[in-house]
């Protein structure tokens, strides 16, 4: 196929590779360095660190076979450090056992739907172009839009635009799918979004972008299961990191966020009981934050590329959880003791959310690149 180039502008470029670089820059061991592209789409990240790293070797993997073949063009100069699967992100332990590769130095997720996808109208990701309403980043297994929009209930469609979208009008959208496919199957994606676009009250309707984008997310998100699959994606790639290794994810919406900081919090604290003096062998935190919270774009970026915008970046290394000293000092949990005696001293009042979590939830919705 032949690749769009000049449509696929990378998000968060050049932050992913100052992010990625100490852990693939650092002296060559036996073999190579490793990075994984977990979500490849049309190589812009990837081609990037390849540049950037001579010495080292690019997994990338992807569900869509169209967005392989754009990236194994685009790579093509780099051929021999180029390992390109067709295999979804949770599958990235099977990947790595059939290369023969223990572990890796490098992995970024890019989440979302790529440029390719909403770029190719026959896709039918795109509320904004008509085409059947298939929204399968894979287009060789699994069910299309098409089949959750004629045969999901009423209750199922809600839950699938109020949870994965965030729709708050996901009743009356369903009640209108449910109402219009009566008469006849929905099969365009420009008539889907004409149903949602007149179920949303007017006034809703001015503000927050096109009316649709919510229903389209919740859809596609459902249709690829991609958030199951991130569940299971994220504590699988960072059991794959090598010490000193790191991770970069950019998420696109609250719920691809959540998940993502939910997995890395837990792996970033010790796992000793509270009240142990001295960290405990093997429980000391096994990653390190490498971002206070999120990240977000600049208004440069956002300028350049518009699909920036909602991006958020979250970003750890692997350490050795016995690297602590065994007789450093740990909080001990207080007993039975006043809230008065504990306000305004040190370890008293407010608790403040450690480097890299926070205790509030980011909210955003978007679309990847």
């Amino acid at each position: 196929m032949q690749e769009p180039r000049g449509t696929h502008v990378p998000v968060l470029l050049e932050r992913t590779l100052e992010l990625l670089a100490p852990a693939l820059a650092r002296p060559t061991r036996v073999g190579p360095r490793v990075h994984v592209d977990a979500t490849l789409g049309l190589g812009g990240h990837a081609e990037a660190v390849l540049a950037a790293h001579p010495d080292v070797v690019l997994v990338g993997l992807d569900r869509d076979t169209e967005a392989l073949a754009a990236s194994r063009q685009r790579l093509a100069r780099f051929d021999d450090r180029v390992r390109l699967v067709h295999a979804v992100y949770d599958e990235l332990p099977e990947v790595l056992d059939d290369l023969g590769i223990p572990a890796v130095d490098g992995v970024l997720m890019d989440l979302g739907v790529s440029s390719l996808q909403l770029d190719v109208p026959d896709r039918g990701f795109s509320y904004a172009q008509d085409a059947p309403l298939d929204m399968r980043m894979d287009q060789t297994r699994g069910l299309t839009a098409e089949t959750v929009v004629n045969t999901y209930s009423a209750g199922e469609l809600t839950r699938v635009l109020r949870v994965y979208g965030e729709e708050r009008f996901a009743n009356r959208i369903a009640a209108a799918i449910v109402r219009e496919r009566t008469k006849q199957p929905i099969t365009s994606s420009a008539r889907l979004a004409e149903l949602v676009r007149d179920a949303i009250p007017a006034a809703a309707r001015r503000t927050g972008g096109h009316p649709a984008k919510r229903s389209f997310q919740a859809l596609r998100i459902e249709v690829n299961g991609e958030l199951e699959t991130l569940e299971r994606a994220v504590p699988a790639a960072l059991d794959a990191l090598d010490l000193g290794g790191r991770i970069v994810v950019l998420s696109y919406h609250s719920l691809e966020d959540r998940i993502t900081k939910r997995a890395m919090a837990e792996r970033a604290r010790s796992s000793a009981p509270i009240d142990l003096p001295v960290e405990l062998p093997g429980t000391g935190p096994t990653l390190r934050l490498l971002t206070r919270g999120v990240e977000l774009p600049t208004d440069d970026e956002v300028a350049a590329n518009p699909r920036a915008a909602s991006v958020r970046l979250r970003a750890a290394e692997r350490i050795d959880p016995d690297a602590v000293e065994r007789d450093r000092p740990r909080r001990v949990k207080a007993m039975h003791q006043p809230a008065a005696r504990t306000a305004g001293r040190p370890g008293g009042g407010d608790r403040r959310a450690p480097a890299g979590e926070s205790h509030e939830d980011d909210e955003h919705e978007g679309e990847g690149t």
